[in-house]
């Protein structure tokens, strides 16, 4: 099989992409609270929302997360 061009790999990731239903597609897909499901305020580092990451350090459930008050 030769080697795709640029235009090849293109078009067939588009088909591929066109085939999945529209809610599927991956750039429709948001990061989500693993905890209930909260599609804002969102915190990549432990995949929490805000308001359960406020509750966790609090708590002192996150390992490395300390409160801090002046």
């Amino acid at each position: 099989m030769p080697p795709f061009s640029a235009d090849e790999e293109h078009a067939e990731a588009m088909r591929k992409l066109q085939v999945l239903p529209p809610r599927r597609q991956p750039t429709r897909l948001r990061n989500r609270d693993s905890i209930d499901g909260r599609p804002r305020a969102y915190n990549r580092k432990f995949g929490l929302s805000r308001i359960n990451l406020r509750e966790k350090a609090h708590k002192g459930e996150l390992p490395g997360v300390v409160k801090s008050s002046w």
